[in-house]
């Protein structure tokens, strides 16, 4: 699963947080998970996730003395396997040959 488009503009560190989520959305991850997947170091980690909860774009649930976090289900799209116009694709679409 991909997070949507509309989610990917928001602060590096979140879209690392919602990235790495996305790989395990139906089981979740915990901190330390998301740690290890997501390239940002924990004070950022952490901000990212009140933010992400602030805007009800991560659940939060305890599980066997765990803490596990998910995705909401509206951030997470189906995978797509379109890879971007390449350069050439899009010069020829603003210059017809």
């Amino acid at each position: 699963m991909d997070v949507k488009p509309e989610y990917r503009d928001r602060d590096e560190a979140e879209v690392a947080v919602l990235d790495a989520l996305a790989e395990r959305a139906g089981e979740g991850m915990t901190v330390f998970e998301i740690r290890s997947r997501a390239d940002v170091d924990i004070d950022r980690l952490e901000t990212a996730l009140a933010d992400l909860k602030a805007d009800d774009l991560i659940e939060v649930t305890e599980r066997e003395e765990r803490t596990i976090i998910r995705p909401d289900e509206d951030v997470i799209g189906p995978e797509t396997d379109e890879d971007p116009d390449s350069l050439v694709d899009r010069m020829r679409e603003r210059f017809p040959f």
